[in-house]
């Protein structure tokens, strides 16, 4: 038997596997690099679309590629290359300008010129109203045992990209963040807005996110890979994921 063993670690070429090891490490690299790059939702601000411990994966070649595509923000190029305009209602991974260590998630709603505003806690984009339907109640529990009672709606935005939204109850519609001023979308920056729209910060909060620059987005959420709530009884007796597995709208 030991002689088995140590034939095993003769044979074993120490220099083979580093080769391997590190041409594995150039792929992974790579893969998330260009191609796709995964992540995990830190917070409740696009809930009910994410909910917090999901996983998934985001396109990086889906806008083209900025400094912000690669591993620390290597300052390779300014600005972006193979560069494609991103699509209003996208959920979108973007760094922070505030905090560029950061990454954030997002529902793009602004585009660069675009006029956007809230009136009592409906969106209008360039002064027309975007239209929603009521889905009735949502009860989520907040960070600290406490349970949030809220609206779900289906936001519908140029009549063909629909989502779900939330609204919390017993709020003020007419103070901020449910009326806005109006707000001019610069030239070469977005626009963005979470879901839970009563529990987001996001470029309503002018001081705190802002508008964001298009070198800063990372990538669009395209597919969602694993969710907190994911269960493999269910999965095993009726072979249902839920919302694992599934693409993101």
């Amino acid at each position: 038997m030991l002689s088995i063993i140590k034939q095993k670690f003769n044979d074993f070429n120490a220099q083979e596997f580093f080769r391997s090891l590190l041409w594995a490490i150039i792929i992974a690299i790579i893969f998330r690099t260009f191609l796709f790059e995964p992540f995990r939702i830190p917070s409740g601000s696009m809930i009910p679309t994410l909910q917090i411990g999901d996983y998934l994966f985001t396109s990086k070649f889906a806008y083209g590629f900025s400094r912000y595509s690669f591993p620390f923000g290597i300052p390779l190029f300014e600005g972006r290359i193979f560069a494609k305009m991103p699509t209003r209602g996208d959920i979108i991974v973007f760094k922070g300008v505030k905090d560029p260590e950061t990454f954030y998630i997002k529902r793009l709603i602004g585009l660069p010129g675009d006029e956007i505003q809230v009136k009592h806690g409906i969106l209008y984009i360039n002064n027309q109203k975007i239209s929603r339907e009521l889905k009735g109640g949502f009860k989520r529990v907040g960070s600290f045992g406490e349970e949030r009672a809220l609206t779900e709606y289906t936001e519908t935005i140029e009549g063909i990209k629909s989502y779900s939204i939330l609204q919390a109850n017993g709020v003020d519609r007419e103070s901020f963040p449910d009326e806005t001023p109006v707000y001019k979308v610069p030239e070469g920056q977005f626009f963005f807005m979470g879901d839970n729209r009563n529990h987001s910060v996001d470029s309503r909060y002018l001081n705190d996110m802002g508008y964001v620059p298009f070198d800063r987005l990372v990538g669009r959420a395209d597919y969602l890979l694993f969710t907190y709530d994911f269960s493999p009884i269910q999965f095993l007796k009726n072979l249902d994921t839920g919302r694992a597995l599934s693409f993101i709208k």
